[in-house]
């Protein structure tokens, strides 16, 4: 057998198994569910070390033997892990990566997970394939006939489990910022936070940076629910119409959901909302980098995030550093910077 065929011969062996997980690709994010919902991760945190089948079993209600299979399948997947307790049994114990996945944990990123697990969120994905035809409908549009921030606006239940799936990224990556990019916040006395939500960057930016002046601004339906913080000043308002002025305006995971036009948009109000001289728009967004590089885990999650784009807004997606510099020049800034940080985004500091 010839070197071609011997290779030609593995990657069709590696085709047999990755087509399996091709195929059962829901069963991580449905078993991952399944774990939130029954409160698995605080259940195991709660007991304070590792608790075997039968303890977890009984605090929980669950089934034993149904609950075996789904522990099983997580430590698998190195969610949970067993450690070797008295009488040679077993002890489920938590991981960095499961600790992620309780409700009210520090790096919680539970309401993500619920977020994009649900039937209003999934069904979007049944109309993928249609979206990308020429001349093609949105696909959030194709299932609830309006797009996702007429949805929200109008179902705030879900408009409660967006902004709280926003605030789990925040808190990764607000303080990796403040960490990573603190340079952002030099000179700063005001800030206003575009598309902020709940408040939660403005409530972590106060802690971190009190002499900061902050503003969180967003829809009224999303303001009219955010709780109230010192040094937070709650405004509502339309970022496509005007945007309350500040020293530096912060946008973060906002720019993605729309077109570049509509970036760009955005981008020169908020432009008219900071100061001619030393004024910046701290951007907080994926940056795709093209080509292989030192970043690719990070790259497959960017491209990840922009088939969640398609999926789920109308002409939003995750950019290049080329896609960026065009909107960020069309938006009439003099100059920015990029810079890395241990996230997902990276900090593009655009300066008027």
């Amino acid at each position: 057998m010839s070197a071609w065929e011997k290779e030609e011969e593995a990657k069709e062996a590696h085709a047999q198994v990755d087509i399996w997980k091709i195929i059962c690709g829901f069963v991580d994010m449905a078993v991952v569910k399944c774990a939130i919902e029954l409160g698995i991760p605080e259940a195991i945190e709660k007991h304070g070390s590792p608790v075997t089948l039968l303890e977890l079993s009984s605090t929980l209600g669950c089934d034993p033997s149904y609950l075996n299979r789904i522990m099983r399948f997580l430590v698998n997947r190195k969610i949970f892990e067993t450690i070797p307790i008295k009488h040679d049994s077993l002890g489920y114990a938590h991981t960095p990566l499961s600790r992620c996945l309780m409700r009210n944990g520090e790096h919680s990123m539970a309401s993500l997970i619920l977020m994009e697990t649900s039937p209003i969120m999934l069904a979007p994905w049944h109309c993928l394939s249609a979206r990308v035809l020429v001349n093609g409908n949105p696909s959030f549009e194709k299932v609830y006939g309006e797009d996702l921030w007429q949805y929200t606006a109008e179902n705030l239940d879900h408009s409660k489990l967006f902004n709280e799936a926003m605030a789990c990224d925040t808190k990764f990556v607000v303080p990796a910022i403040i960490e990573g990019c603190s340079e952002a916040f030099d000179g700063v006395n005001t800030l206003v936070d575009v598309g902020g939500g709940n408040g939660t960057t403005s409530r972590i930016l106060a802690k971190a940076c009190p002499w900061i002046q902050l503003i969180n601004f967003d829809l009224p339906h999303v303001i009219n629910a955010a709780p109230k913080c010192n040094g937070v000043e709650h405004v509502a308002g339309d970022m496509f119409q005007s945007v309350p002025k500040a020293d530096a305006a912060f946008i973060k995971w906002v720019l993605h959901d729309w077109s570049d036009e509509e970036c760009i948009q955005i981008l020169k109000k908020c432009k008219e909302a900071i100061p001619k001289e030393n004024g910046r728009v701290i951007i907080v967004e994926a940056v795709i980098e093209e080509g292989g590089g030192k970043h690719d885990k990070l790259k497959d999650i960017g491209l990840l995030l922009d088939m969640v784009m398609m999926a789920h807004t109308n002409l939003g997606k995750e950019r290049t550093l080329k896609e960026w510099d065009y909107v960020i020049k069309m938006a009439g800034f003099s100059a920015y910077t990029v810079k890395a940080i241990n996230a997902v985004q990276s900090v593009i500091l655009a300066f008027s």
